[in-house]
């Protein structure tokens, strides 16, 4: 374990070299032709050099700058561990990573933190002790069943509500219970052993828990027989129910939900959000039929398999043989110290990242960031202008939401107040309950009051960017801006078609096939007319045809439905960057750089962060539940649509870099 000191002169070495960057010829493979695949021309050399690391699915530029970032926060970290005299930051900092770092302590206490929980289920018999024990679960950050949490009124965007949604599956999504296939049941048949392995691991018979096993998956099946798909999830109407409690109430009668709600601590709210009303009718059935054995087996086995990672090694070990390994194909679990950060990025994430910023983030960084926000969306304003297919009435309304776009960038104004969370040294899975119960409170604290627009969704150490419909705001972390994505003083075309062409993608989810849907205030709300919304959706159906023609690994095609936001937001993103950068370059001209216009490094830096391998399962796995298409594609899908693009690499017709003039998508 390297020291503080070490770690952070290394941190400072590669963030130097990164600034020394303009065009790293050594990560191309010339072999490749721009036209053919320009993917693989810029990052084939890279691919080559960096194997994918045993304890990880896939590795990629996005990872390259999670490791650095993760290097800083050890340092502080393991300082905070070491203080004598720590402030209240510090001192919870470091004691959360003490006891996570404890491992004699951990293995020594195996699941025993947990007996007054596994006791409390055990002892389950009716339906009502059921949603007692649902409640239980979900008061300490367990989503058993379904979830409930605070939510923005997605018809009013000035209050907050509470909103429930499907869930309680172990396994990834519905389809890897319900599809047919050899290669599906095989992966259940591993699953009910593994889950059997982890209910013995927590005390029970074999036998028992080969039974218990089986009680889960008959009812993880039930569930997912009443879940929506992924693809039906997108759709922010049809998963917007906004019921009175007595609706909801007869919707589940075997379901007390007065009992539920006063379980974790919520006051009796006017109306809930019930994302999925179907997926309650199949829930409120199984309760009522299901045995309360099977039930105590399912809540005993999402109890351990939620908190498997903060007990001792042989739960560690059999969690990540089953999710690590077999579901994903990752040789080796990564070290324990990332593990640890990991959860505590989770759990206390804004006290670590008041430190990381002090560290990481200069204000020069910050007010550069800003202003590259400020030029993308003058230059996104500049498209909207001059779309030829967007009527009058929808082309005011959508500049105006484009107006109303709140920007985030680097950290939050006001910090979360961690005050009343208790940390100290003991065992660590008991600091991991203590604060997602923190944090369920404070999430819940929320409901029935006016919406705080200077909360952000994720702490500022993340690698990592979001839109928020309900919000109509991005936000940029300043963990993802760091090299390679942004350097503060790099030739713009780096910065611009890097973190450029992600402040573009984000600005454009406002306006892909769901952000569209929501009006500048955040509503749910239809501000297109007929004949510009069927234009859209022409639109965008090419792009769910384009994406949906890919093979992303064997005979496996990428889901252009599923893919379909985000790759609409890859394609706007990348194209007002670059107008953006065209702005740019006239009022700072530029020349050649190492024998590439500046055009050309633009789509050069765009197509290298994306510079990643995966692994097989993986692939599969994300393409089953993940909105992103594969890296390779969201570097030439876009760039075959552009013709910006062929002519800066002299792309001739007929290329598979260049789709033909009437099969070009073009959006936004």
């Amino acid at each position: 374990m390297p020291k503080p000191r070490a770690a952070a002169v290394l941190a400072s070495l590669l963030l130097a070299g990164a600034l020394r960057a303009s065009v790293d010829t050594s990560s191309f493979d010339t072999s490749v032709r721009p036209q053919d695949d320009f993917f693989r021309y810029v990052n084939g050399g890279w691919i080559a050099r960096n194997p994918i690391p045993a304890d990880h699915s896939s590795w990629g530029a996005f990872d390259e700058l999670e490791n650095r970032n993760e290097t800083v926060l050890r340092s502080i970290l393991e300082k905070a561990e070491l203080m004598k005299d720590p402030g209240p930051i510090e001192r919870m900092v470091g004691d959360f990573y003490h006891s996570g770092m404890d491992i004699p302590a951990v293995d020594t206490l195996g699941a025993s933190p947990l007996a007054g929980e596994l006791g409390r289920i055990g002892a389950i018999r009716t339906a009502a002790d059921v949603g007692a024990e649902v409640a239980r679960l979900h008061r300490l950050g367990m989503d058993a069943c379904f979830s409930l949490g605070s939510e923005q009124d997605p018809r009013n965007s000035e209050r907050v509500i509470a909103g429930e949604v499907q869930g309680g599956l172990g396994l990834p999504d519905r389809d890897y219970y319900l599809r047919e296939d050899a290669d599906s049941g095989k992966l259940r048949g591993q699953y009910v052993s593994h889950v059997a392995r982890m209910l013995e691991l927590a005390g029970d018979a074999r036998a028992d828990a080969e039974a218990g096993a089986k009680a889960v998956m008959r009812l993880e099946t039930g569930l997912a027989k009443g879940s929506s798909s992924q693809v039906d999830l997108r759709d922010p109407v049809a998963n917007y129910h906004l019921m009175p409690l007595a609706e909801i109430q007869r919707l589940t009668p075997s379901f007390d939900w007065r009992a539920y709600l006063s379980g974790i601590g919520l006051p009796e709210p006017s109306a809930i959000d019930i994302g999925q009303p179907e997926f309650l009718k199949v829930l409120d059935a199984l309760i009522a039929q299901a045995p309360a054995a099977d039930w105590r087996a399912y809540l005993r086995w999402h109890l351990i398999h939620d908190n498997a990672p903060y007990l001792s090694e042989p739960f560690v070990n059999e969690n990540f043989a089953f999710f690590g390994n077999a579901l994903s194909g990752t040789p080796r679990i990564t070290d324990r110290w990332r593990r640890v950060l990991d959860t505590e990025n989770g759990a206390v994430g804004e006290e670590l990242g008041q430190l990381f910023v002090a560290r990481a983030f200069p204000p020069q960084a910050k007010a550069r960031a800003q202003a590259l926000v400020s030029s993308i969306r003058s230059a996104l304003r500049a498209r909207i202008e001059r779309l030829e297919w967007m009527d009058a009435p929808t082309r005011a309304a959508a500049l105006a939401k484009l107006d109303m776009l709140g920007v985030k960038v680097g950290y939050p104004d006001k910090w979360i107040d961690y005050g009343a969370l208790r940390i100290d040294r003991g065992p660590y899975v008991l600091n991991v309950l203590r604060a997602s119960e923190f944090n369920v409170r404070r999430d819940l604290a929320k409901i029935g009051k006016p919406v705080d627009r200077t909360l952000w969704g994720m702490p500022p150490q993340s690698v990592n960017a979001y839109y928020d419909p309900s919000m109509n705001e991005i936000v940029i972390a300043a963990g993802i801006l760091q090299p390679p994505f942004f350097t503060q003083g790099a030739d713009d075309a780096v910065n611009y078609g890097a973190i450029g062409a992600v402040i573009g993608h984000e600005m454009t989810h406002g306006f892909d096939d769901e952000g569209r849907q929501y009006d500048g205030k955040g509503n749910l709300s239809d501000w297109w007319s007929a004949e510009s919304a069927k234009r859209f959706r022409e639109r965008s159906g090419a792009i769910v045809r384009q994406f949906g023609a890919y093979v992303a690994v064997d005979d496996l095609h990428i889901n252009g439905e599923l893919t379909q936001g985000e790759n609409i937001a890859d394609l706007g993103g990348l194209k007002i960057a670059y107008a953006a950068y065209m702005e740019a370059l006239a009022a700072r001209p530029a020349g050649a750089v190492g024998g590439f216009t500046p055009q050309q490094r633009f789509f050069i830096s765009f197509a290298s962060i994306w510079r990643s391998s995966t692994r097989p399962e993986t692939i599969r796995l994300l393409v089953n539940t993940d909105p992103h298409s594969p890296e390779r594609f969201r570097v030439n899908g876009p760039l075959s649509n552009l013709d910006e693009f062929a002519a800066a690499f002299g792309v001739p017709e007929g290329s598979p870099m260049r789709r033909p003039a009437a099969q070009q998508v073009v959006i936004w």
